[in-house]
């Protein structure tokens, strides 16, 4: 008689993989896609530009319309900031292109009608780049990817991470100001203080020392005031500042 083969063991289902999500000041990845303006060769063709890679869930859908058309809006504001755009969804470049012929042909919005998207838009039917950018969330949506924002510096580092909910358009107004934001830390070694405008007042960065911090509260520069040793703010104005052209002007 032949042996009882032992019980077989319940299969044990693996768990997802892990999301990943580049972290700020780490590279951001690399890849190689097809867009609707060519090939795109991601930082390669980039180097000594800033970039906002940013996600929407799907071709022809309401809220990625009107995203789409103020972007397309605001690019001189971002090329005067040699900041470039680069769009992604999960969708085939033919359907990119039919869904931005139709935003041009058919589609009127607060004032803007006949626009034209000239900024790549990555085609991503394999995930590979959503993947990598940790754009596809499953808890979210296992087949679309969420609204991400990676605002990406010359040197091809991660300077920031958005995500948004399906449901909820992103503000292009805040997203412009972080760039010109950051760029003014970095050219001015200064950080920016809560709801900062170009024109108003900078943080000077803490002091490393007791004698320092002494100095500072005791001997302010003219154009320093600080609140506490910690914290001092200082005159930054607009004239010295790299800005878009709606924002130029002195202040």
């Amino acid at each position: 008689m032949p042996s009882q083969s032992p019980e077989a063991s319940p299969a044990v289902s693996s768990p997802p993989p892990a999301l990943q999500i580049p972290l700020i000041g780490e590279p951001a990845p690399a890849f190689t896609a097809v867009t609707t303006q060519g090939p795109v060769h991601f930082p390669e063709d980039y180097r000594g530009k800033w970039v906002i890679l940013f996600s929407h869930p799907a071709d022809f859908t309401p809220v990625c319309t009107t995203e789409f058309m103020t972007f397309a809006r605001l690019l001189p504001q971002f090329e005067a900031l040699d900041c470039k755009l680069l769009g992604l969804s999960i969708d085939s470049n033919y359907s990119h292109i039919a869904w931005l012929r139709t935003i041009k042909e058919k589609i009127k919005y607060k004032g803007m009608k006949n626009i034209e998207v000239t900024f790549p838009v990555i085609a991503d039917l394999k995930m590979e780049v959503a993947r990598a950018y940790g754009m596809v969330q499953p808890s979210a949506d296992d087949s679309h990817a969420v609204r991400a924002v990676f605002v990406i510096d010359p040197q091809a580092k991660v300077r920031t991470v958005l995500y948004y909910p399906q449901s909820t358009g992103r503000n292009f107004d805040e997203i412009l100001r972080l760039v010109v934001a950051l760029q003014t830390a970095d050219a001015h070694h200064v950080a920016t203080p809560a709801d900062w405008r170009p024109g108003d007042d900078v943080i000077v960065p803490p002091p490393g020392s007791c004698g320092v911090a002494q100095q500072r509260m005791t001997e302010p520069d003219e154009d320093t005031q600080c609140l506490d040793w910690f914290l001092c703010l200082k005159r930054l104005p607009k004239d010295v500042l790299k800005l878009p052209p709606v924002w130029a002007g002195g202040k």
